[in-house]
């Protein structure tokens, strides 16, 4: 099967994985996903028991890239997920927390952080096919804590690759906001937006949607809007069910704390492929929107004054921009009913699906949800240090408390781990009375000197900030 991408509001060609590879929104406003899944049989699945990371990732990412020549694509996977990289011999640590309960310990990347998983493989993506089309890229994003670092690691030293971040003014942890704002490489520009979250996805958005800008600037995007973040987030949802299943084929499910819904939609993939996965758990804190839709069948998004900061900053969102991608899978591909659900989508109109039909669709693709306050997510941090000696960040503490909470005994229940403590070390020291010590290589990060410019939430400021900046810089 040829696998060709279109978008979730039906306005865009059929097109390759390295030509959607480069973008960021659909032309049409969408998103980007595939005319049909590839699928993982059950004994493909057992194959891959027991292999190495890089092994099972070259499995998954060669099913959607085919337009990349096989022996190439092992060889960008190998470049991700070898070397040193990440800290950990199997990339993925599977900690066994007691019977039939595991953490999936995603932070062992350069930042800390559980993007890392997809953007070390993105970066080498991208290298590789700027390279061949002797192109260059611009690449902008929105984070809400760590897509930012990972996106600007990952981009170190890509001759054909710029990047502009977006990170909301004050919102972001000091570690997340030092791991950004320390990087002094000429590629990599740091904006902090006077706002939310909320506001520097939207400010991409539009950038997205002014065409002649984003032609002239070759606007790219690393956010979890890019669909090869979201192949590259399925590969560990594959290999945590292999090591966590009493044998292949018994179901499982999965925790997974979510504010963006990239890395819950990525399981929902893998559960489409034909991964076991019964259940996938959607675990929000305060801005619970999503739990919300998963409860009441409406998915109202808020203003920005609505938006709680939390002690799980992160997860700090109430436009869930991989939302729509659900949606349109769970209407059975509808692009029409789609495009019409999400094109004026505001906090005044927000999408309905309570409908029974619906609801019915809704049920049928294996999510629930949950939420936690700041009081469960410090009340997990000490259980789970207590029980298991294991220290965990406020985000991951999300995910462990509405699992537990949701656990059926006789399933085994993986929780995704989604950053190292050291990264809220304020929270770990109200929950422990002590801070995680950092590795060694971030032992000063807080006290290296900080670069970075901030504007107001306005398509404008920011624009004249990207051309300044490319028009004296790009190379022809």
């Amino acid at each position: 099967m040829t696998i060709r991408y279109v978008s979730t509001r039906g306005g865009m060609a059929a097109a390759s994985f390295t030509h959607v590879l480069l973008g960021g929104l659909a032309p049409d406003g969408g998103l980007v996903v595939p005319e049909a899944l590839p699928t993982l049989s059950a004994d493909e699945l057992a194959a891959l028991a027991g292999t190495a990371y890089a092994e099972v990732a070259t499995a998954v990412v060669t099913r959607f890239a085919e337009d990349i020549e096989p022996a190439v694509l092992g060889g960008l996977v190998g470049a991700a997920y070898g070397g040193d990289a990440f800290d950990h011999p199997d990339v993925v640590s599977m900690t066994a927390l007691g019977p039939g309960l595991w953490l999936a310990g995603l932070s062992h990347g350069p930042t800390l952080a559980f993007k890392d998983m997809a953007l070390q493989l993105v970066g080498q993506l991208f290298e590789h096919t700027l390279a061949e089309r002797r192109e260059q890229l611009t690449v902008l994003g929105a984070t809400s804590g760590d897509t930012g670092s990972s996106a600007e690691h990952a981009m170190i030293g890509k001759r054909n690759v710029d990047v502009f971040m977006l990170s909301p003014l004050g919102r972001t942890s000091p570690f997340q906001a030092a791991q950004m704002y320390t990087l002094d490489e000429p590629n990599i520009h740091n904006i902090a937006v006077r706002g939310v979250f909320d506001d520097c996805q939207d400010l991409v958005k539009a950038v997205n949607a002014d065409a002649g800008f984003k032609q002239t600037y070759r606007i790219g995007a690393v956010n979890s809007i890019n669909w090869a973040r979201i192949v590259a987030q399925v590969v560990y949802y594959v290999y945590a069910y292999l090591a966590a299943a009493d044998y292949v084929g018994a179901p499982v499910d999965v925790a997974v704390p979510t504010g963006n819904f990239g890395n819950v939609y990525a399981g929902f993939v893998a559960r489409r492929m034909g991964v076991p996965i019964r259940r996938l758990i959607v675990a929000t804190n305060e801005n619970d929107v999503l739990h919300e839709f998963f409860a009441t069948g409406r998915y109202r998004v808020r203003a920005a004054s609505e938006v709680a900061a939390t002690s799980s900053p992160s997860m700090d969102i109430s436009k869930a921009s991989n939302f729509e991608r659900y949606v349109y899978a769970m209407l059975g591909d509808d692009a029409e009913r789609t495009r019409s659900l999400f094109a004026d989508l505001s906090p005044d109109a927000p999408v309905d699906l309570s409908s029974p039909a619906d609801t019915a669709r809704r049920d049928a693709t294996g999510l629930v949800s949950g939420r936690s306050t700041h009081t469960d997510r410090i009340a997990t941090i000490r259980s789970t240090h207590a029980d298991y000696g294991v220290i965990v960040d406020p985000h991951t503490a999300d995910g462990l408390f509405v699992g537990m909470g949701m656990r059926d005994p006789d399933v085994p229940l993986v929780c995704l781990e989604t950053a190292r403590p050291v990264k809220f070390a304020d929270t770990i020291v109200e929950a422990l009375g002590f801070a995680p010590e950092p590795p060694p290589r971030f032992a000063d990060l807080l006290d290296r000197p900080q670069r970075y410019d901030v504007i107001d939430a306005d398509l404008e400021q920011l624009e004249t900030y990207i051309a300044s900046r490319l028009d004296a810089v790009r190379r022809p």
